[in-house]
């Protein structure tokens, strides 16, 4: 039986397939299904469903759906072999930080990693688009399983994304606090 990370990166080497040989309407068909409630967009169903597991829960389902049509709005992919050291999305929202340097960057970073999960495709779409525009890849693979384990009690993917994107940038500045211990504790966005 294969790791889940190994199955994920099947599927989006599938959607890189679709991007690679530019087809512009399984992409759409994709793009589509992002803001709409599960079994909304069928057309997207031959990209998607081939690559779940029998067992896939209804979770499950939405987060491939939710990943192919992130993917299909920004198909650039970051594969960990590009880069050392972490490549989920904390990672790219540090080297987004690395470029621009915005401060509402880490604010909506901060409120990414704040968002209950009924809101986590919202604030990805949001994301996505800001990654998007600042050409920064994504490890779509990493992304799917981070959405497959974001918890509430444990909070360990919100912590991974946290230390990729402060124990980089503050490392890359020479920043005091670079290896501190990140809390479980939620910080509000002002």
């Amino acid at each position: 039986m294969s790791r889940p990370l190994d199955r994920h990166r099947r599927f989006i080497a599938s959607l890189e397939a679709l991007a690679d040989r530019q087809d512009r309407g399984a992409l759409a068909a994709l793009r589509r299904g992002l803001g709409k409630k599960p079994g909304e967009v069928a057309d997207l169903y031959p990209y998607v469903l081939p690559w779940l597991p029998s067992t896939a829960s209804p979770r499950e389902e939405n987060a491939y759906v939710l990943v192919a049509g992130l993917f299909a709005l920004h198909p650039h992919s970051w594969h960990p072999r590009d880069d050392e050291g972490r490549s989920n999305l904390g990672a790219s929202f540090a080297r987004l930080m690395a470029s621009d340097g915005s401060p509402s960057i880490e604010k909506r970073f901060v409120a990414l990693l704040n968002c209950h999960l009924d809101d986590l495709p919202a604030h990805l779409r949001s994301a996505v688009g800001l990654l998007k525009a600042h050409e920064i890849p994504i490890d779509w693979a990493q992304l799917l399983s981070d959405i497959l384990g974001w918890h509430w009690d444990t909070r360990a993917v919100q912590r991974e994304w946290a230390r990729a994107f402060w124990g980089q940038s503050a490392a890359q500045a020479g920043a005091p606090g670079a290896g501190d211990t990140i809390t479980d504790q939620p910080q509000s966005v002002a």
